[in-house]
């Protein structure tokens, strides 16, 4: 009995003692935007001002607007083919393509599987990840045939974040962070102990608690600090080993040293 509390005391331990990643700056560029979506390592840039999508590359730039369809809730450009963009207050989504010209159109007040939207983000093909506030489940919109190819399990508590990848959907809720698999299965739950916003980073997370940032790998189930100056932290994300950080009109790379 000795032994197996000693091995349970060393397990307990090793969780809870991981050292702090990391985060070494690279650089930081001057950007006015209101909103930054994200930087690629092509130095393309997608952000937001006066409720207009840009996309800027080298000394070309591009934009969208709908600006009948109200503010812009959500820009996502993971497949940067197929970029989505949601309009909470006219619950409608844009499909764009990489030039920024509108492709498909959904508005979720006029199909015939009524969908009140909070939260939208990419999936594989043609869906996107929904939350439904009305039946409280993450749905895998398919948005050329119009219908969700799965259903998740109710959520009781209020939704924060979603971020997906064409493989995993993370919902960050005010009780707990799930993480989905494709087919719109729980694979993971933990409690959320204050996290309020997450970016992926292949199949693991960066996740937000007050102007910190942790790091969350796939096989873990307690985040590790991130080492980092004192910042306001308006936007972040990851691309390969790169943590970008916007903050009033400057963006900031760190390679991040994770073991």
């Amino acid at each position: 009995m000795k032994h197996a509390t000693l091995i349970l005391f060393l397990f307990t331990l090793s969780i809870f003692s991981q050292e702090p990643i990391e985060a070494t700056l690279i650089k930081k560029t001057l950007l006015n935007a209101e909103y930054l979506v994200s930087v690629n390592n092509f130095g393309t840039s997608f952000y937001i001002n006066n409720n207009v999508l840009y996309k800027t590359q080298e000394d070309k730039t591009l934009n969208y607007n709908n600006l009948q369809l109200g503010n812009i809730e959500s820009a996502n450009t993971f497949n940067p083919l197929k970029i989505n963009l949601f309009y909470k207050d006219f619950n409608t989504l844009i499909i764009l393509d990489n030039r920024l010209s509108e492709i498909f159109k959904t508005d979720f007040n006029a199909i015939s599987d009524y969908k009140n939207v909070s939260h939208a983000s990419t999936g594989h093909d043609n869906t996107v990840w929904i939350f439904n506030q009305d039946s409280q489940k993450l749905e895998l919109f398919d948005y050329k045939s119009r219908i969700s190819r799965a259903y998740t399990q109710p959520v009781q508590s209020q939704v924060l974040d979603l971020k997906s990848n064409f493989n995993y959907c993370w919902l960050l809720t005010k009780n707990h962070l799930y993480t989905y698999n494709y087919f719109g299965s729980l694979i993971k739950k933990i409690d959320n102990n204050g996290y309020t916003a997450i970016a992926t980073h292949n199949e693991n997370l960066v996740i937000m608690k007050g102007s910190n940032l942790f790091y969350l790998n796939k096989s873990d189930e307690q985040p590790v600090p991130i080492l980092l100056p004192n910042l306001i932290i308006n936007q972040f994300f990851v691309i390969n080993e790169t943590l970008y950080i916007y903050t009033h009109k400057t963006l900031y790379e760190f390679h991040l040293k994770i073991k």
